[in-house]
């Protein structure tokens, strides 16, 4: 696992945006009330996280998804 300057909680959020947004995603999506009330509510906890409140390059939001698909790979392939 390669180290990142990212806090937990925070990597935490975005995987669980990704998460509810790959499920609301779906085709037949159930409880999309649900699913967009979450979605809302982890993009403000990701958008307004106070690691963001010092002068970062925007580059870093993409390195943290980049960073959660990566992570979510890795599993799906050892669960394979």
């Amino acid at each position: 696992m390669r180290f990142h300057p990212f806090p937990d909680d925070l990597v935490t959020a975005q995987r669980s945006w990704t998460a509810t947004y790959e499920e609301l995603a779906r085709p037949h999506a159930t409880r999309t009330t649900v699913l967009r009330r979450r979605l809302l509510r982890l993009s403000t906890q990701v958008y307004f996280h106070p690691y963001w409140a010092h002068p970062r390059p925007e580059a870093g939001r993409a390195e943290l998804r980049d960073l959660v698909r990566e992570q979510q790979r890795a599993r799906e392939a050892r669960a394979a």
